[in-house]
């Protein structure tokens, strides 16, 4: 069992003042084996504070970042190849046909993106795209509705459990969903 964190979006402190501290009491040093960061951390000390949750960081360009970053990035975690883009990139952002040319590009059998805040997965042509969201919350120009978001991916074998913590009314809420990569 490896647990990847996927997270992004930040956004500090531009659009958002600072990261949840329910989120930080959840990441704790010593858990979790990779991050795969989707960009806009936008100031040092949340490259910082992600190093101290795991030195394992694969941090990509987005928009707002100064570093630089790759524009994408490919890690394989197990039986998994991994793309992880910020997501600007892929027009129209956010658009399901067009992420998956994004995966196809990259020859991965995951696809971590960001850029639009708000936090998808989608099982499609046999490979699995996520969206972790934004890390703080941080507005949107696509959308009003962004709620602070992150996933955990639990990779085993074969099969992936993605955990997706949102805060809801300041309470952390979780939901898995599974994906078994063919044989």
């Amino acid at each position: 069992m490896v647990l990847a964190l996927c997270i992004g979006d930040f956004h500090i402190p531009f659009r958002s003042s600072e990261f949840p501290s329910k989120f930080k009491q959840l990441l704790v040093p010593g858990k979790i084996q990779h991050i795969l960061c989707t960009g806009d951390l936008c100031v040092k000390e949340i490259k910082d504070y992600l190093k101290g949750v795991c030195t394992d960081l694969t941090i990509v360009k987005g928009e707002f970042d100064e570093d630089p970053y790759p524009e994408t990035k490919v890690v394989t975690i197990g039986a998994f190849k991994i793309g992880v883009c910020h997501g600007h990139q892929v027009v129209p952002w956010g658009d399901l046909e067009s992420l998956g040319m994004m995966q196809r590009q990259l020859d991965v059998d995951i696809l971590v993106t960001g850029h639009t805040h708000q936090f998808k997965a989608y099982q499609y042509e046999d490979r699995l795209i996520i969206n972790p969201g934004s890390a703080t919350g941080a507005f949107s120009s696509i959308t009003h509705e962004v709620r602070p978001s992150f996933v955990l991916m639990d990779i085993d074998g074969l099969r992936v459990v993605a955990y997706v913590y949102e805060l809801v009314d300041g309470e952390v809420k979780v939901e898995k969903i599974e994906f078994t990569k063919s044989g």
